[in-house]
């Protein structure tokens, strides 16, 4: 059977690598789904809860805060700026800083920093709780 050697990478290293049977991730042209034997493609990623099945049938989501996906010869990549394995986050840790992100938007504080944490939080929250809804 055909597996994918997928890796995400982040600044900090490499959040999670492995074999596995298909990815989803979100782009900026919408979702999209890579199963061994994909054409090869590099597309730019949104921030998300990126969802991995294992060659052994787990789920792992990892959330990611935009970046790239790169498919080519059952190889896929995503490279992100940062990526958190779902099941390290702190759900409530993570709420309140979504929380808080939204807030200072909501106030008037639209610069890219305020933006980018509300984004990054909210890939979070949506990592965490996929990861709950798979147990």
């Amino acid at each position: 059977m055909a597996v994918l050697l997928v890796e995400v990478v982040s600044a900090d290293g490499i959040a999670w690598e492995g074999e596995a049977l298909s990815v989803i991730a979100r782009t900026v042209e919408g979702d999209v789904g890579v199963m061994p034997g994909h054409e090869p493609f590099l597309a730019i990623l949104v921030p998300c809860a990126a969802e991995v099945l294992t060659a052994d049938g787990h789920r792992e989501v990892v959330a990611v805060d935009g970046g790239f996906i790169s498919v080519a010869d059952n190889r896929v990549s995503l490279l992100s700026q940062f990526a958190k394995i779902a099941k390290e986050i702190d759900l409530n840790a993570a709420e309140h800083e979504l929380a808080a992100a939204e807030r200072r938007l909501n106030a008037g504080d639209l610069d890219e920093e305020t933006r980018q944490h509300f984004l990054r939080a909210q890939a979070q929250v949506r990592a965490a709780h996929l990861a709950q809804s798979a147990k």
